[in-house]
């Protein structure tokens, strides 16, 4: 299927630039699976539309201040002359495991930044070399040894907030993004981007769900590299996602297990929760083991005609998505291409705010 198929028109107007006045306030539109029909509602709504013995899953993945400036030093290692100095910007997607501190990140400007380099960050004690190019530009970046590397990212790091969100460059951080670009029950740290869908929640509704007999239980899934990645295949066939680490907690395997035997639905709350969910049940089939607690990694693409039978996932809480995007062709794969597409529309029409800081879409 070509990519275009998955193209609508946004005006730029409707692309919020700050989260509501309210978390919580944000509206929802409420699409039927089955039939296609929508209607308007609030997200604090929510609790109503769900039933008792729903299993609402929430991805508790926290948002490090990702986003460094630094300068350069160092010698490019094709023409062993020195770097020239200047300010780069620096986005830190995925920490790699071994020992030492080695982080993917994407950097501004790509083309000049080679191994060999050592950057210098705002704080003075932090330096990273960068070790290797990736395949699509990103950078393996090695930092300095040093206890206090979280403190000095929440000292100096800004939120990664994503490129259609404009904020002054290298400004600091307002209270409203620190606060609102993370949700109220994140916990493991490591995303470089929010789990949008998530953001609506408080715990005055988290409590009204649980009230309603709804159970929450949370995964965590590090939103990586592939969120900042175009889509640049021409065919959804071609697209392939970048590899991002989940873990499964016990108390959510099994609740998972008691839903599934008891035909109760699982709520999705998200494309990463989504993800993660469908590539457990796939490998727990494909091994034919039951759904136990694990860590690993996926890098799962869903969309019409490619793995679009979900095996675990009955509802999915969203965010509206950019045009031709791969979490629109997931949402596509889930609810089918013309159901969403004609949704959207009436969300355009209908002065909808989109994006990570705009409303949502509740689809059952």
């Amino acid at each position: 299927m070509l990519v275009s198929a998955f193209h609508y028109d946004l005006p730029e107007e409707l692309i919020a630039q700050h989260p509501s006045a309210v978390r919580g306030a944000s509206r929802m539109m409420a699409l039927s699976r089955s039939t296609g029909e929508f209607a308007d509602r609030q997200f604090a709504d929510l609790p109503q539309l769900l039933q008792p013995g729903d299993l609402l899953i929430l991805n508790d993945s926290r948002v490090l201040p990702a986003r460094l400036y630094a300068t350069r030093s160092g010698l490019h290692t094709q023409h062993n002359s020195p770097a020239p100095s200047g300010q780069i910007e620096v986005l830190l997607t995925q920490q790699l495991a071994g020992e030492h501190n080695d982080w993917t990140a994407l950097v501004k400007p790509a083309k000049k930044i080679q191994p060999g380099e050592t950057l210098h960050f705002a704080d003075s004690t932090l330096t990273a070399e960068v070790l290797s190019t990736g395949e699509l530009g990103e950078r393996t970046l090695r930092f300095s040894p040093t206890v206090d590397f979280y403190e000095i990212l929440d000292r100096i790091g800004h939120m990664p907030l994503p490129p259609y969100i404009r904020r002054e460059k290298n400004a600091p951080d307002t209270p409203e993004d620190r606060d609102r670009y993370q949700t109220v029950f994140s916990r493991e740290r490591g995303s470089a981007a929010a789990p949008t869908a998530g953001l609506h929640f408080t715990p005055e509704i988290l409590a009204a769900l649980q009230q309603r007999g709804v159970e929450v239980q949370t995964i965590t899934l590090h939103v990586g590299l592939g969120t900042f990645q175009p889509v640049r295949a021409e065919r959804t066939e071609d697209i392939r996602l970048h590899s991002e680490h989940y873990t499964l907690p016990q108390e959510t395997a099994a609740a998972i297990v008691a839903a599934q035997k008891d035909s109760r639905r699982i709520i999705a709350v998200g494309t990463t929760t989504t993800r993660t969910l469908e590539h457990i049940a796939r490998h727990c089939e494909s091994a034919d083991q039951p759904i136990v607690a694990h860590s690993g990694s996926t890098s799962l693409f869903l969309s019409p005609g490619l793995n679009d039978e979900f095996k675990l996932v009955r509802g999915l809480l969203t965010n509206f998505h950019l045009p031709s995007s791969t979490l629109l062709m997931l949402v596509s794969a889930f609810a089918g291409r013309e159901a969403v597409l004609r949704a959207y529309a009436h969300a355009v029409a209908d002065r909808y705010r989109f994006f990570s800081y705009g409303d949502c879409m509740l689809i059952l």
